[in-house]
């Protein structure tokens, strides 16, 4: 099941509805990054985009991750057109989903990052200066919304759930990236990296092949560490 910051509960919904009602968008998404939140997503409108959430965090590249790499929206009005070469894998796997144009905003208070809102078109747009303005607004209040959640609940625990939504759970990705960091005398970026990319050459997602290694079904410790654990056993 999906996991979501408890405080925020069903409410969670609600930080997307604005976005949907005030710009000439079809669905958002919203997620946090960092301190005891990890990458979590919070909440997404639809499946679409809850597989965008997905895609770029199970590849680690797309327009998500150069919003909070330069702390400035990233638009890209028509996905066919663009800055895609940037991202060539995620550029690709876009492709197939229908969107056609999205926009991300960072979210963040001073220095602090607090996460992105993804939002995206089935269809070719670019938001007017308008547009720009309210959804720049409307990533300030996310902002402060989200980063007051965090502040009011220091001991998180993801137990709830969003019905009907396609969120993915994160908790055994961070457990499994600390079970790879452990196996193989990786740093946690790396680990992290070596689980991206087994997903991505055995066409799984990240959340699955994490859900292997959690449950001691792949292991990526060097194969002398793996014969004498066996022997051991």
């Amino acid at each position: 099941m999906p996991e979501l910051y408890p405080a925020l509960g069903s409410d969670s919904a609600q930080l997307c509805a604005p976005y949907l009602e005030l710009l000439p968008i079809t669905g958002a998404s919203i997620s946090v990054f960092g301190g005891s939140m990890h990458e979590t997503l919070l909440h997404a409108s639809d499946a679409v985009a809850a597989r965008l959430d997905e895609l770029q965090f199970d590849l680690g590249e797309g327009p998500r991750w150069e919003a909070l790499r330069t702390r400035l929206p990233v638009l890209l009005p028509d996905l066919r057109f663009g800055d895609q070469h940037l991202w060539p894998v995620f550029g690709k796997a876009v492709a197939e989903t229908g969107v056609a144009a999205m926009f991300v905003f960072p979210l963040t208070i001073g220095a602090i990052n607090v996460g992105v809102v993804e939002l995206y078109r089935t269809s070719p747009w670019t938001l007017s200066r308008s547009d720009l303005i309210t959804a720049s607004s409307l990533a300030e209040n996310t902002s402060w919304t989200v980063l007051r959640q965090l502040l009011n609940d220091n001991a998180v625990d993801h137990n709830g759930s969003v019905p009907g939504s396609s969120l993915i759970s994160r908790r055994e990705i961070h457990q499994a990236t600390g079970m790879v960091l452990a196996q193989a005398a990786l740093s946690a970026a790396d680990a992290l990296l070596l689980l991206r990319a087994h997903a991505f050459a055995n066409g799984s997602t990240l959340a699955e092949i994490a859900r292997t290694v959690v449950a001691r079904e792949l292991d990526f410790s060097p194969p002398d560490e793996r014969n004498d654990q066996h022997v051991l056993e």
